[in-house]
């Protein structure tokens, strides 16, 4: 089988931002879902796929704020949606639903990130359960929308690296590390898209995940000024001192390439960076670079899935094929 994870040569960099990804395309008639789309990386893909002629629905925890975010941005709507409460992930499916309108992308954006340590649900940690599992439910509820055509992009990130999903104690019922735990919720997203591709693939529905980057965004709200310093993400005195972080727009410019390009036609289930498909992690000399094997393993995303399906009660039930529950 030939290996996909390898970079297309797209043209783009890690500076690209989402409005050069869209350069001279029009998206006019397009219609796109994006969580958390009023805030950080979201805004900023709302922003690029508006601009382009998309029409784009904010899923957002607090639609009030989404709504005076997203205020001066045409052809753009808001909708609320709280990911770590399947009550309200089903109604928001159901408004969806209602309209009856075929999405293009649903670019499941939203997230927590090293939290102090949060319980939801029936106990569920929460970073996983944000990440994963509400974005997994979301997704299954509006696959009758989701035909062929679609794509569905999940953020991961290359926090993934600082964690494996953690088979016997995936909730952290003891011993809560909140890196660790931001790490398994990153591996579980890019899993998501393996697993959603296969199934998905028959009826032309594909899937990508991707990491943005590093960015300053309120994803930092859980982390003290002390920490960031010591991460060398800031200086002493607070500002900037990591030449790598991208702009909140470069940031969004790979999901809004894996969303769109025409170089990803016919293909999925694959991770990207930098507005490419990434290399795998030991072919790229370098720490955080690249996808970690058991971040794409088909059976660990066939076992997350199985997992998944019983804890959200939606989803394929388990082959290419087969109905949503």
């Amino acid at each position: 089988m030939i290996d996909q994870q390898k970079p297309l040569g797209s043209g783009f960099s890690a500076r690209s931002t989402a409005s050069d990804v869209l350069a001279g395309r029009d998206l006019t008639g397009r219609f796109a879902v994006v969580t958390g789309g009023h805030s950080g990386l979201g805004l900023e893909t709302t922003r690029a796929l508006a601009a382009a002629g998309a029409d784009v629905l904010v899923a957002a925890r607090n639609p009030d704020a989404a709504r005076i975010a997203t205020q001066d941005i045409s052809r753009t709507t808001v909708d609320a949606l709280d990911l770590s409460d399947l009550a309200s992930v089903r109604r928001f499916a159901e408004h969806v639903l209602a309209t009856d309108r075929p999405i293009d992308w649903l670019i499941n954006n939203a997230g927590l990130m090293a939290c102090p340590e949060m319980r939801v649900g029936p106990g569920w940690e929460a970073q996983f359960a944000t990440n994963h599992l509400g974005h997994f439910a979301l997704t299954n509820h509006l696959l009758p929308l989701l035909g062929a055509g679609a794509r569905v992009i999940a953020v991961s990130s290359a926090g993934h690296y600082l964690s494996p999903i953690r088979w016997d104690d995936l909730h952290f019922t003891s011993a809560y590390d909140k890196w660790r735990a931001y790490g398994q919720a990153k591996t579980a997203n890019a899993l998501f898209a393996v697993h959603l591709d296969r199934l998905g693939r028959d009826r032309g529905l594909r899937a990508f995940s991707l990491h943005p980057g590093k960015i300053f965004t309120p994803l930092q709200r859980h982390l003290t000024q002390a920490e960031m310093i010591a991460e060398g993400w800031l200086d002493a005195t607070g500002a900037p001192a990591d030449p790598t972080f991208k702009s909140p727009a470069q940031g969004a410019a790979t999901q809004v390439w894996a969303a769109t390009s025409p170089l990803l036609d016919g293909l999925g289930g694959l991770y990207c960076e930098d507005c490419d498909v990434a290399v795998r992690a030991e072919a790229a000399g370098e720490p955080f670079v690249g996808v970690q094997a058991y971040a794409v393993d088909p059976e660990e995303a066939e076992r997350l899935w199985a997992l998944s399906v019983d804890l959200t009660g939606t989803g394929f039930l388990g082959r290419p094929g087969c109905p949503t529950s």
